[in-house]
């Protein structure tokens, strides 16, 4: 029986959440979980198929994985193995093509042996920060969407929403808060929409009220969610600072006309009532979103609007992407397909737009001091360890120290922008809080 294995993922956070959850599930029956992937008897890999780079890029890495142990056997889930599982199947040395209903499932499947429940692991074997290079904790609460867009692959691949019970994912983040985690990150396909399913349209709030309640993990971190599934009074979650002042909404066009061909239930005034109510509520808010370029029919027109309606929302961070052909989706059947070159200029466009909105995040936080949770270590030098960090708001800090920092809260001043303009440099405070 292999004893060794390797887990990669391509894609959302999701993915990473599901590959955390599958390494520890493997921890638990006794394999070793390498980072090696020659080293590895079993390669895990969970793809993404959002895009066609995405799904090429799935295949490239099953066999970049087979070419650095070809005797491994390869196990694959995730989108592009619920889309194209013949292919898949194809690719060199793999032995189990696994679909997303099933993914849960995946380590008994490949092991043939029962995995225990959470309350019955033990805290000190299997929720360690750093097992598979984390510090922060990606909990999978949700999965499927009900939601219709377009342009997406996600609701063939995905199936519709399910919820993951409340009291499930307590026992889960008081696992891991005993663990040592300092920050868990809720995840889900369609985050906003948890608990619609069990018959809780309040559903995500009253999961991360029963969080903050029912465990001490000092910070819990929200990933994507749709701006259609937030009320103004969703904010008030952010009166407890454990709460980590960072949304990413997906806004995926600026122009009130694409939107709609897009099948995105939300419009200029609704978005920007959105944000303004949340800035408000919301001290020193980052704020990201998605955004896709060249939508077959976007005009010269409707891309200005988008892109001066973008501008104005005046986000940190945008993840921009040239509209990509999904077979099986509407908008694959739409005209008015755009020209390559277009496309890629506009996706330039608003990456300048990204970036100019980080630098001004950055530089409205020069001289503060903010709790910083150190991730790891990326070098050293004689003037000591090299460390990566984040803000709760999703600030990236370097710091050099002559201590190991990992998975530790610091007061840390934020002195300059770095030299590559991508992150912030720190001098540290105060240790205010230790994982282990």
């Amino acid at each position: 029986m292999a004893k060794r294995v390797y887990l990669d993922s391509i894609g959302c956070r999701l993915n990473q959440s599901e590959i955390s959850r599958m390494s520890r599930q493997f921890q638990q029956l006794g394999y070793d979980v390498v980072q090696d992937a020659s080293q590895a008897d079993l390669h895990v890999v969970n793809t993404c198929a959002v895009t066609n780079d995405a799904s090429k890029t799935s295949r490239k890495l099953v066999r970049q994985l087979h070419r650095s142990n070809p005797e491994a056997e390869i196990a694959v889930t995730g989108c592009y193995s619920q889309i194209a599982p013949k292919t898949v199947g194809t690719l060199p040395n793999v032995s189990h093509v696994i679909d997303n209903i099933d993914k849960d499932k995946l380590v008994p499947m490949v092991t043939g042996q029962a995995v225990e429940a959470f309350d019955a692991e033990p805290l000190e074997r299997y929720y360690k920060p750093g097992t598979v290079g984390l510090t922060r904790a990606f909990v999978k609460v949700q999965d499927g969407c009900d939601n219709a867009c377009t342009f997406c692959i996600t609701t063939v691949a995905r199936g519709n929403g399910r919820s993951t019970p409340l009291e499930q994912i307590v026992r889960e983040v008081q696992m891991m808060a005993a663990g040592g985690y300092q920050e868990i990150v809720l995840t889900g396909v369609h985050l906003g929409s948890y608990g619609h399913d069990l018959g809780n349209p309040n559903g995500l709030r009253d999961l991360v009220k029963a969080l903050l309640n029912a465990t001490d993990i000092p910070r819990i971190r929200l990933s994507s969610l749709e701006p259609w599934d937030l009320s103004e009074d969703f904010f008030q979650l952010w009166e407890n600072p454990r709460v980590c002042r960072h949304l990413h909404l997906p806004l995926q066009s600026g122009n009130d006309a694409t939107l709609k061909r897009m099948r995105r239930n939300t419009n200029q005034a609704d978005f920007r009532d959105l944000i303004t109510a949340a800035r408000q509520q919301i001290k020193g808010l980052g704020l990201s979103t998605d955004l896709i370029v060249g939508f077959p029919g976007e005009t010269a027109e409707e891309y200005a609007d988008s892109y001066a309606f973008t501008k104005d929302m005046n986000f940190m961070k945008i993840h921009v992407f040239p509209y990509s052909v999904r077979e099986g989706t509407p908008a694959a059947k739409m005209r008015g397909k755009l020209d390559k070159s277009t496309a890629k200029n506009r996706l330039r466009d608003i990456q300048t737009l990204s970036f100019e909105g980080g630098q001004h995040f950055m530089e409205a936080h020069l001289g503060q001091t903010m709790p910083v949770l150190w991730e790891g270590i990326r070098g050293a030098s004689e003037a000591g360890f090299w460390h990566m960090g984040l803000t709760d708001n999703y600030i990236r800090v370097e710091m050099v120290h002559h201590e190991d920092l990992t998975n530790t809260i610091t007061d840390t001043e934020l002195t300059s922008i770095s030299n590559d303009h991508h992150n912030m440099v720190g001098k540290l405070s105060d240790v205010v809080s230790k994982g282990y």
